[in-house]
């Protein structure tokens, strides 16, 4: 028995000092992003910070698990309440962080300038801008020009494709100052757009969005992750307000 002792001991001691490791590094990589401006929207572990969108907290079906922020399509077939997740604050100039994951055949999306007010804009889409979150293999809406993946929804299709493949995590960040927007996907630029003047206001009228009055003339807003039916992942979320 003794000769087992000793080995054990020395794989708990060296799990331990790299669980210890670990732990320091995770730290420190929080401490160098607070530093450097940048603020978690998600902390890992619960949906605080987070509502969904006319109500007063998240619906069950999203779920804080393994790191992300979980839309769960089998719960809200028990019962559970959706809904499209917004932030509690408003953002104006910005850059986003995030990373996503799509189960097969899904569809979802990150929102952006959204006014809430449920009276009058029944939708995140009614005001918000997005940025399509899709499996580009597996749902039709990926057929449509300016649907697939990290396109800005109905308005200009990416300039590249970039995107992972379904069950796969992607790196999407926005970043919007001063009527400047640009939306990169795993690292590369995909589009770049001017908000607000009068080219952006003929891109929304040749769009599906045209009946919408509300409909990208807001300067700030809440952040949404669109709750399309379809089973989403959202993890590593963090704002850098510019």
């Amino acid at each position: 028995m003794k000769s087992f002792i000793l080995p054990a001991l020395a794989v708990t001691a060296l799990l331990a000092c790299q669980s210890f490791k670990n732990t320091t590094s995770m730290d420190k990589t929080g401490t160098a992003t607070a530093k450097q401006g940048w603020t978690p929207l998600f902390d890992g572990k619960t949906t605080a910070g987070w509502h969904t969108y006319g109500k007063n907290q998240a619906s069950s079906a999203w779920k804080a698990e393994d790191g992300a922020l979980h839309l769960d399509p089998a719960a809200k077939k028990q019962g559970a309440e959706g809904g499209d997740l917004v932030t509690d604050e408003e953002y104006d100039n910005f850059h986003l962080k995030l990373e996503w994951k799509i189960a097969p055949n899904g569809n979802s999306g990150i929102i952006f300038f959204v006014k809430e007010d449920p009276s009058q804009f029944h939708q995140t889409y009614n005001t918000g801008l997005e940025m399509q979150v899709l499996d580009n293999n597996g749902h039709p809406d990926a057929k449509i020009h300016k649907h697939r993946a990290g396109d800005l929804y109905d308005l200009i299709a990416s300039s590249k494709e970039t995107v992972k493949p379904a069950g796969e995590w992607n790196k999407a960040e926005i970043v919007s100052k001063n009527g400047k927007l640009d939306l990169y996907l795993n690292g590369t630029k995909i589009v770049s757009t001017t908000l607000w003047d009068d080219n952006w206001k003929k891109m929304v009228a040749g769009s599906k969005f045209a009946s919408m009055p509300g409909f990208g003339t807001f300067k700030s807003g809440k952040i949404a992750l669109q709750d399309h039916g379809d089973e989403v992942w959202y993890r590593n979320i963090v704002i850098k307000k510019l």
